[in-house]
C-alpha cells in the first residue's frame, strides 16, 4: 500500500496508475477464467515473492534460488486437479516442510520464513477461488485491499496530519488509515448490495482494512531494516511484488478462514 510519496515521486502518478490499472486487469481476468490460469498466476507471484523475501533478508544468489526452489513443490501441489491435488491440507503441510527444508540446509529461520510469508497468501487465495462462489469471494479478498490502498493514498495526501508509524514508515498517517478502512468498508457494502456477500464478510471488511495496512507496515519495516526504498524494480513506478501484495499477505489467510469456516458447521 501507498501513502502521498515524497516530493521527487509525485510525477510518478500517471506511471503508477497506468501500471496499477494494468496489473488489476490481469488479475481479474486470471480470476474470471479461474482454473490452471489463476494457478499459473499464483505460483508466479509466490517465486516472486520469496525471491524478493530472500533479497529484503540479504540471502546470498544460492541461498534465494534454494528458498524458491523449496516453495516450488507446494506451489506445484496446488494445481486444479487432474494436474495436481490443488489448494488444501497436503500444500499447507508442504509449507511447512520448506519452511523447515530452508531452515536445515540455510540455518536461517528468518529467510525460511519467507516460505510462509509467500505460500499462505497464493493457497489461500487458490482455496478462495474454487468455492462455489469463489469469484465473488476472491475479488472481495483482492478489492478490498485496493481499495484501501486507494483510498489510504488519497486522503493521507488531501489531509496529511499526524503521522502513522514515523519510524517504520514515515509518509503513512492516521488519516489515510482511517480514510482506507472507510474506503474498503464502502467496497465491503457494495459487493454486499449488488453481488450477496455474506453478512459476516461484509462486516469484517473494515477490520481486514486495518489487517492490510498492518501488513504494509510490516514490509515497511523489512525494506528499512534492509536499508532498500522498494523491494524491486520489476513494476513500474510501483517497486516490487511486495510492495504491491504487502497488505493481502495477511487479509488473504483470514479471509480464507471466514469463507470456508461456516462449512464445518454446516
Amino acid at each position: 500500500m501507498s501513502e502521498p510519496a515524497p516530493p521527487a515521486r509525485q510525477s510518478d502518478l500517471p506511471i503508477r496508475t497506468v501500471a496499477g490499472v494494468a496489473m488489476i486487469t490481469v488479475a481479474i481476468a486470471a480470476l474470471w477464467f479461474g482454473g490452471l490460469i489463476f494457478w499459473v498466476l499464483c505460483a508466479m507471484l509466490g517465486l516472486l515473492m520469496i525471491g524478493e523475501w530472500a533479497d529484503l533478508d540479504g540471502a546470498p544468489a544460492t541461498q534465494r534460488r534454494l528458498a524458491r526452489f523449496a516453495l516450488v513443490a507446494p506451489l506445484a501441489i496446488m494445481a486444479p486437479p487432474p494436474i495436481a491435488a490443488g489448494p488444501g491440507f497436503l500444500a499447507l503441510g508442504l509449507i511447512g516442510a520448506a519452511f523447515f527444508f530452508i531452515v536445515i540446509i540455510t540455518r536461517r529461520p528468518t529467510l525460511a520464513a519467507g516460505a510462509v510469508y509467500a505460500g499462505l497468501p497464493i493457497l489461500a487465495l487458490l482455496l478462495i477461488r474454487r468455492q462455489e462462489e469463489g469469484v465473488v469471494f476472491t475479488l472481495w479478498t483482492l478489492a478490498l485491499v485496493w481499495a484501501c490502498d486507494i483510498g489510504a493514498y488519497f486522503t493521507g495526501r488531501a489531509i496529511g496530519g499526524p503521522k502513522l508509524a514515523p519510524a517504520i514508515s514515515p509518509n503513512k498517517t492516521w488519516a489515510g488509515l482511517v480514510g482506507g478502512v472507510i474506503a474498503a468498508s464502502a467496497f465491503g457494502a457494495v459487493m454486499h448490495v449488488e453481488y450477496g456477500l455474506p453478512w459476516r464478510l461484509t462486516l469484517a471488511t473494515p477490520v481486514l482494512a486495518v489487517l492490510a495496512q498492518g501488513g504494509d507496515l510490516f514490509e515497511s519495516w523489512l525494506k528499512r531494516r534492509a536499508g532498500v526504498k522498494d523491494s524491486s524494480h520489476i513494476l513500474p513506478g510501483h517497486g516490487g511484488i511486495l510492495d504491491r501484495l504487502d497488505g493481502l499477505v495477511p487479509v488473504a489467510p483470514v479471509a480464507a478462514l471466514l469463507v470456508i469456516l461456516p462449512k464445518f458447521y454446516a
